[in-house]
């Protein structure tokens, strides 16, 4: 695993020299979501927002805040994630980078033992093999180092297949619908479940959510203003408690490039 980190490291850059460049303020922090607000869901960062992002960075710190794993933060920012960003957040903090320094790290399977994950496993498949959806393919449950994410159609799903359960999910509301059972089911493991993305959501223990990461903001930096801009930032959305924190000020976007317009309008970049 320390192998699988250490691909992402950039030799040339440190967070050290970064601060002391001329006119950057550090006492304003400005995070972002991946999906809906740097890239299309799934897809890679575009040109256009990479030179935004690094405009940006000249100003003012930033950093990036992902449900997935670092893995997948990775290949959606172009292989550079902490090359780019002077913090970098997997699973909603639960493993961190500042600059190329790699942060504590906590586990979900510590977090609720053997026994209990079992449970939640054994339960998921259940469900999911009853529920009566147009498509199902594989990879129903996905165990991440801090949390496991749960796609009712299967995270092997093509492009189509996912944007057509997105709109199916509109309307059915399969993931609220297991999400409420999920809730009745595992009371008493004081779970949190986080719908995000188009496919899926997130189970992590209470306190967990993305808010996670402001415990290494606060650890590792002296920010004075801290901006979060997150696309599913409705009440049960995985943007939801970082967006609406009193420690943030929160910003809605539609799409990348609804997040490029805003960062030039806040930030002149």
């Amino acid at each position: 695993e320390q192998d699988q980190r250490r691909r992402f490291l950039h030799p040339l850059h440190s967070l050290t020299k970064l601060t002391k460049m001329a006119g950057k303020d550090t006492s304003t922090l400005v995070l972002f979501d991946v999906d809906g607000t740097l890239t299309v869901p799934r897809k890679v960062i575009t040109e256009t927002m990479k030179a935004t992002i690094a405009a940006l960075r000249e100003k003012v710190t930033i950093g990036v805040v992902g449900g997935s794993d670092l893995v997948k933060i990775n290949e959606q920012l172009d292989g550079k994630a902490i090359a780019s960003f002077d913090f970098t957040f997997g699973e909603n903090g639960l493993t961190a980078f500042k600059g190329d320094q790699e942060l504590e790290s906590q586990s979900f399977l510590n977090y609720i033992g053997e026994a209990n994950l079992k449970k939640v496993v054994n339960w998921t498949l259940h469900y999911i093999a009853d529920l009566d959806i147009p498509q199902k393919r594989g990879t129903f449950i996905e165990f991440r180092n801090g949390m496991l994410n749960i796609s009712p159609i299967g995270r092997n799903c093509s492009r189509d297949e996912r944007n057509a359960f997105e709109e199916f999910d509109k309307g059915a509301g399969v993931r609220k619908t297991m999400v409420a059972a999920m809730e009745k089911e595992f009371g008493d493991l004081k779970l949190k479940f986080s719908i995000g993305g188009q496919i899926s959501f997130d189970v992590f223990p209470v306190g967990w959510d993305k808010t996670y990461c402001l415990q290494h903001v606060k650890k590792h930096g002296d920010f004075k203003k801290i901006h979060f801009f997150g696309d599913k930032t409705y009440e049960g959305g995985n943007d939801f408690e970082l967006f609406s924190s009193p420690e943030t000020e929160g910003h809605t976007v539609t799409s990348w490039e609804d997040t490029q317009s805003q960062l030039n309008k806040i930030f002149g970049v």
